[in-house]
């Protein structure tokens, strides 16, 4: 079995050298979890921000996904992408980088649908994660949030899980799941819970 793990902002200058320099033939599963905040000395919401996430947390999956997909062809492989629930629920403070997840969201959801009308026999699994206890995580939404964050590993579990269940959908914590079907059915109280989760006293960022 052949995995191929992409982590960080690694994944970004990988995408651009593996099209001249990497061979993925028996690739089995890509797992893509990278992503990318705003570089220091920019506007949160500013075009040059957003220009730069959207490269990092979008641009580069679809570069990704288009080098990997023959290979996964071949293999009745998987593509896992490690998103956020940023990427189905909109909050407040994170428009550029919410953008960008909801952008992954449709992508694949679109992908999935265009592989089974011609019978491609690979998995997409969707992998909707919270707040993860690590450093930088933490230190990015400092004085934002009071959301608690989830663990790691038990994060890591339940992608993997859903890896090799082949799920379409991954939801951790789970309640999660429950959220993202209150932002259609009844969007009045799934403003109140995210409410409950901000620190509104902070202002928004340029």
């Amino acid at each position: 079995m052949k995995v191929l793990l992409l982590v960080g902002l690694g994944a970004l200058f990988f995408a651009y050298y593996w099209d001249d320099n990497f061979d993925p033939g028996g690739l089995d599963y890509l797992v893509m979890n990278h992503l990318g905040t705003a570089p220091a000395g920019t506007r949160g919401r500013s075009a040059q921000a957003t220009r730069w996430l959207m490269q990092v947390n979008f641009l580069s999956y679809v570069q990704l996904t288009s080098l990997a997909l023959p290979s996964l062809t071949d293999s009745k492989g998987s593509l896992v992408v490690v998103s956020s629930l940023l990427g189905r629920v909109p909050t407040s403070f994170s428009s550029p980088y919410s953008a960008a997840k909801f952008a992954l969201d449709s992508l694949f959801g679109s992908l999935r649908r265009e592989l089974d009308v011609q019978d491609v026999n690979v998995a997409i699994t969707m992998c909707v994660l919270g707040l993860q206890d690590r450093a930088s995580a933490a230190e990015g939404v400092r004085g934002v949030t009071r959301a608690k964050a989830a663990p790691g590993p038990k994060a890591a579990l339940a992608v993997i899980r859903g890896s090799a269940t082949r799920a379409s959908g991954v939801f951790y914590p789970w309640r999660f799941h429950l959220l993202c079907l209150l932002r259609g059915w009844m969007p009045q109280p799934r403003a109140w819970f995210i409410r409950q989760e901000l620190n509104i006293t902070t202002p928004a960022a340029a």
